[in-house]
């Protein structure tokens, strides 16, 4: 059993002191952690933050895999779901058929601020006109004020995807909190093993042929066979992450 202590800062440090500590800390968890599979990785989280860790997921193509692993640790666990008011349907009702499946019983549907899309999307096409402006209205700020009690958080991000995210650690420092990734080193067919060993429901919209699944706005078809675990979101733009994974969310400022 894995057993790590988080270090946490003594009180009257400055923001900029807690995060260098944070930094510290999560090196030293992804080390320890890096050979871990995403049970013991969660269920070592878990036992270190009682009560101040949280799970982000999107309800997306892969997202049931990660939701498995952490009913299995603690169905308890709360999960933080970014509803954008951009979201397809299917994507909804995906959540619902998933929540039910797996038993999870603290699940957190998240929506933007009424004031700032009054403020800064009152048309609702910002989307078309800033994809970045309308992530920060509708993800980042909207999770950055959610994750605000919490000491860490766990993503479902793997290194096969690409990008970004190809080196990416077990355990990572996001601002004063640590963010862990246990699916990190798992590969794709890992991934689809999993959903035919644990007999887990697909996102409908896979079969449409949508491989990588967000905003209505902002996602397509993947084209052909051999296309990138991504390819779909933000076709044609340069843009390859929505922004909570891209900075400190704890540094986030808020959309009013």
């Amino acid at each position: 059993m894995l057993q790590i202590s988080l270090q946490t800062s003594p009180e009257g440090n400055s923001q900029e002191t807690s995060q260098e500590q944070t930094e510290e800390t999560a090196a030293e968890w992804a080390e320890r952690l890096a050979s871990a599979g995403p049970h013991a990785i969660i269920e070592a989280a878990a036992r270190a933050l009682p009560g101040r860790l949280a799970v982000v997921s999107s309800f997306g193509a892969e997202s049931a895999v990660l939701l498995k692993f952490v009913a299995d640790i603690d169905r308890s666990l709360p999960v933080l779901f970014l509803d954008t008011l951009w979201l397809f349907k299917q994507t909804l009702a995906y959540r619902d058929l998933l929540v039910a499946h797996l038993g999870l019983t603290d699940v957190r549907t998240i929506e933007p601020s009424p004031s700032a899309l009054t403020n800064h999307d009152p048309k609702r096409d910002l989307c078309f006109l800033d994809q970045d402006a309308c992530c920060h209205v509708r993800k980042v700020a909207p999770l950055a004020r959610e994750l605000e009690p919490f000491a860490g958080w766990i993503s479902g991000r793997k290194r096969y995807q690409g990008g970004g995210r190809a080196g990416l650690a077990t355990v990572e420092a996001d601002g004063r909190r640590l963010k862990f990734n246990p699916l990190a080193a798992l590969t794709a067919t890992e991934i689809n093993g999993i959903f035919t060993s644990a007999d887990l429901p697909r996102h409908p919209l896979q079969a449409a042929g949508f491989r990588s699944i967000g905003c209505v706005p902002c996602t397509s078809r993947a084209l052909g066979a051999a296309t990138a675990a991504r390819d779909g979101r933000w076709s044609g733009l340069a843009k390859t992450e929505c922004g909570i994974h891209t900075r400190a969310l704890s540094a986030a400022a808020p959309q009013t």
